[in-house]
């Protein structure tokens, strides 16, 4: 896996959107969508609490904003840079929605050891929101280049999470 500067600089700003979610008081995730040779599209961060619908996560609403407002073709050059690797309902929309590429900061599996070592269990997560299996993206729609996580972004995508768990 090769990631450009110009990657680095999308998955620091998903970092950012990140930052902002968890400052919002959602729990820390963001989102940059790329068309290739037409930058920066759309971005979002998390939103589940403060909308108050557990599916408002930052990769779920950039791949239907692609829908709306790209074309096909448009989409098969899009890559989604993510603060953390996508759930399995943001995988999907972003394999139905045609999204050619998915590069992340954390994995999934990261993301639940950590939760671990903190001692945030599922029933912990349940309260704030369900819990679903922390299949890998790749998993959920093999049709997608997946890369990640980015190990030297992954100490501050660490430190959002550490924040948000109260650890």
């Amino acid at each position: 896996m090769t990631i450009t500067t110009e990657e680095v600089l999308h998955l620091r700003r998903s970092i950012a959107l990140a930052a902002e979610a968890l400052d919002a008081g959602d729990a820390p995730f963001g989102s940059v969508l790329v068309v290739e040779g037409e930058g920066v599209q759309h971005e979002d961060r998390n939103r589940t609490v403060t909308m108050g619908d557990a599916t408002r996560h930052p990769e779920f609403e950039l791949a239907r904003w692609a829908t709306t407002h790209l074309t096909a073709e448009q989409r098969t050059r899009a890559t989604v840079y993510t603060s953390g690797e996508h759930c399995p309902m943001c995988s999907a929309a972003h394999a139905w929605a045609g999204l050619a590429r998915i590069v992340y900061v954390a994995s999934a599996a990261q993301l639940e050891a950590w939760k671990a070592e903190w001692g945030v269990n599922a029933n912990t997560a349940a309260a704030v929101t369900p819990t679903v299996a922390a299949l890998a993206a790749a998993q959920v729609a093999p049709g997608v280049v997946v890369e990640g996580p980015v190990e030297e972004l992954v100490p501050a995508i660490r430190e959002l999470h550490r924040r948000h768990a109260g650890a």
